[in-house]
């Protein structure tokens, strides 16, 4: 079973590749981050037509996540994060589906830093925690899935200097993602690379494709239930290559069926 994360950075302007993808790329369940779009303009045909059933959970212009599962219907089980009654971002969504719960998450980005989005990161980071620990004493194989807008170690960027200021990298996000891995989550990818020098996401500016200037910010973390059953992981970094395609290459783990 391989299940991918991926950020298409608005999905009516990427839908075109994200539908290549849903055709190549044989993943069982995609998880999608920053739709930018509103509920009611989901290309939810397009989906079927390709082959796969879909929950969604969208805003108009910005956020907005989905979770995708090939001849099957996801069956929703929680939209957004407990803690803040205000907050109306759409960046949580946690699904049934075939014997897993998968969450599509968007974390906040935090910059700029220090100041009020940072502290909002924070904040939605320890929210995560909270649902991410009641998902552990289940007990039950489950996924969390997004672009977690955190550069977890040094060997995750291209470089350190250039990303040292930046809310991504900095010591408090890193500690409370390191917090939520020692609940009992694995993060998958890292199993794979254990030395890093694997990035899932190349900005547009400054010709950072064409000079693998990237850094790693999409991650797959598994209960233990579903780390026991852990295949591979990796990233499809071509299609962040193709024309007009997002900023964030697919990223996927492969799990063995139960």
């Amino acid at each position: 079973m391989k299940i991918t994360t991926y950020n298409v950075n608005g999905i009516k302007a990427r839908l075109p590749r994200l539908l290549e993808y849903l055709g190549e790329a044989d993943a069982d369940i995609v998880c999608l981050q920053e739709l930018k779009a509103s509920d009611d303009t989901f290309p939810v045909k397009d989906i079927e037509a390709a082959g796969y059933g879909a929950a969604w959970h969208g805003q108009k212009s910005w956020n907005g996540v989905a979770v995708l599962a090939r001849g099957a219907q996801p069956l929703e089980r929680q939209r957004g994060l407990a803690g803040e009654d205000e907050d109306e971002h759409s960046r949580y969504l946690e699904c049934d589906v075939n014997g897993l719960v998968v969450a599509s998450l968007y974390l906040p980005n935090g910059n700029p830093q220090p100041g009020p989005k940072f502290d909002y990161k924070l904040r939605w980071m320890e929210r995560l925690a909270s649902r991410a620990r009641a998902l552990l004493a289940e007990e039950v194989p489950a996924v969390l899935a997004g672009d977690y807008n955190v550069i977890p170690n040094d060997d995750d960027t291209f470089s350190v200097p250039a990303m040292a200021s930046d809310a991504l990298m900095q010591p408090e996000s890193r500690a409370a993602y390191r917090r939520l891995l020692a609940q009992g989550w694995t993060d998958s990818l890292r199993t794979r690379a254990p030395r890093g020098g694997v990035w899932t996401f190349w900005d547009y500016q400054a010709g950072s494709w064409q000079r693998d200037a990237g850094f790693r910010i999409d991650h797959l973390l598994l209960s233990p239930q579903a780390a026991d059953r852990l295949v591979d992981a990796g990233v499809d970094k071509s299609y962040r290559g193709r024309e007009k395609a997002s900023d964030h290459a697919p990223t996927w783990v492969k799990l063995r069926d139960a």
